[in-house]
């Protein structure tokens, strides 16, 4: 599937996500103006520069929950990224609530 959004537009919103929010992978598609290309943005992640300095870790699935295997070191990471900000994790969830950034 082809977005009508580049990887620049994403990690353009994903800049502007602030410490100690997050955002769905649906909602930054929303953000770029495609709904329903959550699985797009989630690829582009995957593709991130290594060292880009990007807050990665603040996008979750629309669930509020973290999309890595629970047991991964890279799910350790993120968590222990957003708790770092002061985001905390309830039974693995996000209080999407408390938590989401609404883009202002």
């Amino acid at each position: 599937m082809h977005a009508p959004f580049s990887p620049s537009d994403i990690w353009f919103i994903l800049a502007k996500v602030p410490e100690g929010s997050v955002v769905t992978y649906g909602q930054l598609a929303n953000m770029a103006g495609a709904p329903g290309y959550a699985r797009v943005v989630g690829n582009i992640l995957k593709q991130l520069p290594s060292g880009s300095g990007l807050p990665w870790h603040r996008v979750i699935n629309s669930k509020g929950q973290i999309s890595f295997p629970e047991a991964s070191a890279k799910y350790q990471q993120q968590q222990s990224l957003l708790e770092s900000e002061g985001v905390t994790l309830l039974n693995g969830k996000v209080n999407l609530k408390l938590y989401q950034w609404n883009g202002e």
